[in-house]
């Protein structure tokens, strides 16, 4: 894809050359009358956003120094280059102050102004690729994705990070909230701090409170000695509450004292202690409508949702698919040790078109049970078998055709409903309160199916 560069100048003719230029020198272009309809299009939601912005000085109502403001506001880092006229250079030096990354006298050189917006081009490339190692390196995982909704995601997050309030993060099961909220840990103040993860619904309700605030020694039978909580071994850092949604109405009262407070008061202790912890909030479920349904406590709902980032589902970003393949390929063809195993286009394309409502986490398993069943150098669409029939394609196909129709009734059903089992506990990496939640059990119904079929749970 090209790299975007915006043209911002009230003169038409100026507009179009430049827009010439940049167009023959391989970069699409946008070209804008004005400052104020530059900074509309960028604030438009799901835009593409300029590689490099190119505006002139001299502009009425919104002057070009005022445009390089409003830019740096929204992203410091993107460059901007300001036209001047002949012999204007203190203005072209006062614009170098204010964050400019280059000028050029009107008319400006052909040659000049490539120049000028490569080095620009690169220098942002850089930039982007030096700040992409540090947080991959601090979060442990690569970042994957180019969609205009991921990209969009990443820089909210990113802004969000350096503020201590609450944030509130929604999305489907399997999105990469876990990620989102790794990097806005390592892009914050707290980066040197704990990142502590607290599951809410992979935990006992009456053992809920004594989780996230710990209790004193006695406090209730069984309590031998006092218990440090979530929420203490978080100090200084950041505690991320995975599907806060399911967490007990009892609890939710006191997380929002330590929200609005930061007090805590372990169970059964005769005292309160003072915490600094940043909360971070996953859920993959509307709290505002479980507010409104009297499932989750309005007060807390206001409190969490300081800030709120939604993380789009894989079928709203399907250009990350391919990207997102060669990711995990690369990964996988290392801890498999096999060869430099390559996906075929069509594959590529084939899982391009599926519904995947397991998201990134169902993608990730199938790309790995692909290259686990490799038996040359290239996976190929007949390797397309081995994987659960689309979410999109009727309910009956994901019944085994070529299951032994000689064995007794029971019996099929039963190795069906063990791969269903297996197969959900793939998508949601072993996550059980999540499986259980997509094939329609308790957890409990879920954990006795698997001790019945002998299907291995993960601690």
């Amino acid at each position: 894809m090209s790299d975007l560069v915006y043209v911002v100048d009230d003169e038409a003719s100026m507009r179009f050359m430049l827009t010439e230029v940049l167009g023959a020198a391989g970069y699409a272009t946008r070209a804008f009358e004005s400052a104020r309809a530059a900074l509309s299009a960028i604030d438009e939601p799901d835009t593409r956003a300029p590689t490099v912005v190119l505006t002139d000085l001299a502009m009425p109502e919104v002057d070009g120094m005022a445009l390089l403001a409003a830019l740096r506001e929204r992203d410091e880092e993107l460059p901007v280059i300001v036209l001047t006229a002949r012999g204007s250079e203190r203005a072209a030096v006062e614009a170098i102050k204010a964050g400019a990354y280059d000028y050029l006298a009107k008319p400006a050189d052909i040659d000049e102004l490539s120049r000028s917006v490569a080095r620009a081009v690169e220098a942002k490339k850089l930039r982007e690729r030096a700040r992409a190692h540090d947080v991959e390196r601090a979060v442990g995982a690569p970042i994957v994705g180019d969609s205009p909704k991921f990209r969009a995601l990443l820089r909210d997050a990113q802004r969000v990070a350096r503020l201590s309030a609450p944030l509130l993060l929604r999305g489907e099961t399997g999105t990469g909230k876990e990620l989102v909220a790794s990097l806005v840990h390592a892009s914050s103040p707290r980066a040197s701090g704990p990142l502590v993860r607290f599951n809410c619904a992979a935990i006992a309700q009456e053992l809920a409170e004594s989780e996230l605030f710990g209790h004193a020694r006695g406090a209730f039978t069984g309590a031998h000695r006092s218990h440090l909580g979530y929420f203490s071994r978080a100090h200084k850092g950041t505690l991320v509450l995975d599907e806060v949604g399911e967490l007990p109405l009892g609890v939710q009262s006191k997380l929002l004292r330590a929200l609005q407070q930061g007090e805590i008061q372990p169970v059964g202790a005769g005292r309160v202690e003072s915490v600094d912890v940043r909360v971070i909030a996953c859920t993959h479920r509307d709290l505002r409508a479980e507010a409104s349904a009297g499932r989750f406590r309005e007060d807390l709902y206001y409190r969490l949702a300081v800030f709120e980032l939604v993380a789009p589902p894989l079928r709203e970003r399907r250009e990350d698919i391919a990207l997102l393949i060669e990711s995990f390929r690369q990964r996988f063809c290392r801890e498999f040790a096999l060869d430099d195993v390559r996906v075929a286009p069509a594959v590529i394309d084939a899982l391009r078109a599926r519904s995947w409502p397991g998201n990134v986490r169902e993608l990730e398993s199938a790309v790995a049970r692909l290259l686990a069943f490799a038996t040359g150098d290239v996976v190929d669409v007949d390797a397309l078998e081995r994987l659960a029939p689309s979410a999109s394609a009727p309910k009956e196909l994901a019944v085994d055709a070529s299951a032994d129709r000689s064995r007794p009734l029971r019996d099929r059903v039963q190795a069906f409903e063990r791969g269903e089992i297996e197969r959900a506990l793939d998508s949601c990496a072993g996550n059980q309160s999540e499986a259980a939640r997509a094939l329609g059990l308790t957890r409990a119904s879920l954990i006795d199916k698997c001790k019945r079929y002998g299907v291995a749970l993960r601690r």
